[in-house]
C-alpha cells in the first residue's frame, strides 16, 4: 500500500506539459516540422492550436528535407497558413509534381523563396511571380525548354525587384537573369551536361531570343560553381563578359568554382585587372589557371575577409604569407579557408620542391597566429609531411585554432613522425595495396612489454592531443592524399587506385579510436586509411559520438578484403542518429548481418554502397527496407548483374514507393558501361551530397545561401 500511495503521488506531482509557459512551448514546436504542426498538432488542443499559428513558427516553413510532405498537405499548409509565410525552402522536393507550385501563389507575402531541385515550367514560374509583389530572394532551375519570352510583365516585374537569385542551370541560358534588374547576389550553379541523351554534342551558345544583357551594376557577391564539362565553362564567360565591360563598385565576393583546366582569356583578364583597380573584397575563389604564375593576388585589394579558397592551386606558403596574409598581419575575420589541392601552400618555395617533401611548420604557425578565428579549415589532397622538430607537428600547430568546426586533412599529415619511424611493420604493411590475388595473412603478434608500450603511446600522439583540443568540432575528414572514388563525375568507374602514401602507413585503428573524443561531431569521413586491422575504432566513435549524422567510409585497410565489417556492425547499433551513410570498398559484402546492424540506425535517410566486385543480398535489402521506414534514398553500385539490380531495384519501388513519395532508388552494376547514363538521373540533392565522393569542408563560403 505504500508503494502504491507513493506511485500515486508521483503521478499526481507529475509536470502537465501543457503548464509550460508559451515561450518554452514555442522553443520546443520549433523542432517540429511544419507540416507536423499545422495539420496534426494544432488539432489536439485550443493552446497548441493558438500556438502553432504563432507567427514565429509560421514566418519561415523549411519543407526541403520533409521527405514525407506530398501534393495533398503542401496544398492544406497554404490554405491554411499561406498569408503567415515569408520565407519558404522547397530546396531538394524533387518528387512533388509541377502542378504543386500552383499552390505557392497563395502565400502573397513572400520575400524569400527557394524551389532549387523543383520541377517548374516557364509558364507556372510566370503565373506564380505575377501575384508574388513582395519577393526578394529566389532560387529556381532552368530546365531545357525555358523560355523566357513566356514570362508576363507582372512577373519580369517582380523579377525587377528580386536582390538575389540563386540559378541552377541545366541548358544553356541566361535563365530569369536578365529580368532582375536590381541583382546584389547572385548564385549561379552549371550542370549543363557536354552530351544530350540522344548522343548528340552540345553547344554552349544561349538559344535564339537570349541576347539580354545581364544586369550587374549593385552587384556585391558573385558565385559561380561549374560542374565538368566544356559546355559550361563556355556559357560562364558569357556571364562573365558583361562583368569585364564594367565591374560593380560595391562587388565584395567573387568567387568561381571549377574543376580541372579552366584557361583565362583576354575578357577574364581583364575582369581580374578591373577588380584590382576597383574593389575591395571580402572572399575569393578563383580557378587555378587564373591564379598560378600570376601576380595577381599581388594586387588584389581585401577589406576584412571572411573566405577564401585557393584549391588545386599551386601557390607556395611564401607566397600565400606575403600576398594573402600580408606578412603575417591579422585576420582574424578569415573564418573559412580552403587550400584542398593545393600542394606547396605550406612550403617557402614551389619550383625546386617535391609534392612529398617536409612543411614549413613556420608558414603553418604564421598562418594559425593571423587566422586564429578559423572555423572551416581544408587541408586535403596533398601531402603535408612534419618535420622530426618538437613541437612543430602540423596537428600540435592546428591545436591552437580553438574555434573550428569543420577540418579536413590528408591521412599523412597525422601520424607521428617518430612512431612511424619506430613502429614494427603491421601486417597491412607487408601486404600490397593493391587488387588482386587475395594473400592469406595473420595479425603479427609482438612480445607483451612492446604491446604494453604501444598502448602507452596512443594517448601521447598528436593526432590524440589535437582531437582532445578540438572538442567542438563538428565536420572531420581525413582523406588519403592519393585517393581517388570509384564513382567520378560524367566518367566510367575508375577501376584502379593509387597507393597510399608512404607516410600513412601507419595511420590505423588507435587514429580512428581518438576521433570517439569529438563529443559534438556530426559529419565523419574517413578515406584510405592503410593500417586498419579491425575496425576497433569505429565502435568507440558510435558510442562516443551520438550525434554523428553523416558517415563516409572509403578503402579502409586492405584492399583485397574487407577487414573491418564486424566493428562496423557493431558501430551502427549505437547510431540512433545517424541519417546518411555512404561505404566504399571492393569485395564489400552487403549481407543479411549488415543489414541487421544497420536496422538499429532508426534515423536511417540516405544510403549508398559503392563496390567494385562486391555483392549483395536482396532478401537482406528488402527486409532492411521494411523495417527502416525513414529510408528514402538506396543507391548501390555494386559486382551484382544487370539482371539482379533491376530485378531488385524493381522490388523495392514496387513495394515502397507508394508509401515514401521521395523514394530514389539506384542500384546497378558499378563498373556497367551505362553507368554514367543512370547517374544523371539521380536527383541533385543526392548526387551533389552523398552519391558522389568529395572533400566538403569549406567547399563554400558559409552561409551563402540561406
Amino acid at each position: 500500500q505504500e508503494i502504491v500511495s507513493g506511485e500515486n503521488e508521483e503521478e499526481s506531482n507529475g509536470v502537465n506539459l501543457m503548464e509550460f509557459s508559451d515561450e518554452i512551448l514555442l522553443h520546443i514546436l520549433s523542432y517540429v516540422p511544419c507540416t507536423d504542426l499545422v495539420l496534426n498538432v494544432r488539432r489536439t488542443c485550443r493552446k497548441l492550436a493558438t500556438l502553432c499559428l504563432d507567427k514565429s513558427l509560421t514566418h519561415t516553413v523549411l519543407l526541403q528535407k520533409d521527405y514525407k510532405v506530398n501534393k495533398d498537405k503542401v496544398k492544406q499548409l497554404m490554405r491554411d497558413i499561406g498569408k503567415e509565410i515569408y520565407q519558404l525552402n522547397m530546396a531538394g522536393c524533387y518528387w512533388l509534381p509541377s502542378s504543386t507550385i500552383d499552390h505557392v501563389t497563395r502565400c502573397k507575402n513572400l520575400v524569400k523563396l527557394n524551389l532549387s531541385g523543383c520541377h517548374i515550367t516557364s509558364l507556372r514560374l510566370s503565373k506564380m511571380l505575377s501575384t508574388l509583389q513582395h519577393l526578394r530572394s529566389l532560387a529556381i532551375d532552368v530546365n531545357p525548354g525555358f523560355d523566357a519570352s513566356q514570362l508576363s510583365s507582372e512577373c519580369k516585374a517582380t523579377l525587377s525587384r528580386v536582390s538575389e537569385l540563386k540559378q541552377t542551370l541545366y541548358t544553356p541560358s541566361y535563365g530569369v537573369v536578365p529580368c532582375c534588374t536590381s541583382l546584389e547576389k547572385l548564385l549561379l550553379y552549371f550542370e549543363i551536361l557536354d552530351r544530350s541523351r540522344e548522343g548528340f554534342m552540345l553547344s554552349g551558345q544561349l538559344m535564339v531570343g537570349e541576347s539580354n544583357v545581364p544586369h550587374y551594376q549593385n552587384l556585391r557577391i558573385f558565385y559561380a560553381r561549374l560542374a565538368p564539362g566544356y559546355v559550361n565553362q563556355e556559357v560562364v564567360r558569357l556571364y562573365l563578359a558583361v562583368l569585364s565591360d564594367r565591374t560593380p563598385e560595391n562587388l565584395h565576393a567573387f568567387l568561381i568554382s571549377a574543376p580541372g583546366s579552366f584557361a583565362e582569356t583576354g575578357a577574364t583578364k581583364n575582369l581580374l585587372d578591373s577588380m584590382a583597380r576597383n574593389v575591395c573584397l571580402d572572399a575569393l575563389q578563383l580557378p587555378k589557371a587564373w591564379i598560378n604564375g600570376s601576380g595577381l593576388l599581388q594586387h588584389l585589394k581585401f577589406n576584412n575577409p571572411f573566405y577564401f579558397s585557393f584549391s588545386r592551386c599551386t601557390l607556395s606558403g611564401g607566397h600565400l604569407i606575403q600576398r594573402v596574409i600580408n606578412g603575417g598581419k591579422d585576420l582574424k575575420s578569415l573564418t573559412s579557408l580552403n587550400l584542398s589541392g593545393c600542394v606547396h601552400c605550406l612550403a617557402p618555395e614551389s619550383l625546386f620542391r617535391k609534392a612529398e617533401d617536409d612543411i614549413d611548420s613556420n608558414i603553418l604557425e604564421s598562418l594559425v597566429v593571423s587566422c586564429c578565428n578559423l572555423r572551416h579549415l581544408n587541408l586535403s589532397a596533398a601531402h603535408h609531411h612534419s618535420s622530426e622538430s618538437i613541437g612543430n607537428h602540423l596537428c600540435q600547430l592546428l591545436s591552437r585554432l580553438k574555434h573550428l568546426l569543420s577540418l579536413a586533412l590528408p591521412v599523412c599529415s597525422i601520424t607521428d613522425v617518430a612512431a612511424n619511424v619506430e613502429k614494427p611493420p603491421t601486417a597491412s604493411n607487408l601486404v600490397p595495396q593493391t587488387f588482386g590475388r587475395k594473400v592469406r595473412i595473420g595479425i603479427q603478434t609482438y612480445p607483451r612489454n612492446l604491446a604494453d608500450q604501444a598502448n602507452q603511446k596512443i594517448e601521447s600522439s598528436v593526432f590524440w592531443a589535437l582531437m582532445r583540443s578540438l572538442r567542438f568540432l563538428e565536420t572531420l575528414e581525413i582523406i588519403g592524399s592519393s585517393f581517388s572514388s570509384a564513382m567520378p563525375r560524367n566518367e566510367p568507374a575508375i577501376r584502379n587506385s593509387l597507393p597510399p602514401c608512404v607516410r600513412a602507413q601507419s595511420v590505423g585503428d588507435s587514429e580512428v579510436a581518438a576521433i570517439s573524443q569529438l563529443t559534438y561531431l556530426q559529419s565523419l569521413t574517413l578515406a584510405q586509411l592503410p593500417n586498419i586491422l579491425t575496425g576497433s575504432g569505429l565502435i568507440n566513435i558510435g558510442l562516443q559520438c551520438q550525434h554523428l549524422r553523416t558517415l563516409s567510409l572509403a578503402n579502409l585497410g586492405m584492399m583485397g578484403k574487407v577487414v573491418y565489417t564486424s566493428a562496423l556492425m557493431d558501430m551502427l547499433k549505437h547510431c540512433k542518429c545517424l541519417r546518411d551513410l555512404r561505404l566504399e570498398q571492393p569485395y564489400f559484402c552487403a549481407g543479411a548481418q549488415f543489414f541487421q546492424a544497420l536496422s538499429h540506425c532508426s534515423s536511417l535517410q540516405r544510403l549508398c554502397i559503392v563496390s567494385r566486385s562486391g555483392t549483395l543480398q536482396s532478401d537482406a535489402v528488402m527486409s532492411f527496407m521494411a523495417n527502416c521506414l525513414e529510408v528514402v534514398m538506396c543507391h548501390m553500385f555494386m559486382g551484382e548483374s544487370l539482371t539482379v539490380c533491376k530485378n531488385l531495384q524493381q522490388s523495392i519501388v514496387r513495394s515502397f514507393q507508394a508509401d515514401r513519395p521521395a523514394l530514389n532508388v539506384v542500384i546497378f552494376p558499378l563498373l556497367h558501361e551505362d553507368l554514367t547514363e543512370v547517374i544523371r538521373d539521380v536527383p541533385m540533392r543526392h548526387l551533389d551530397e552523398i552519391t558522389l565522393f568529395k572533400s566538403r569542408v569549406a567547399e563554400e563560403p558559409p552561409n551563402l545561401w540561406w
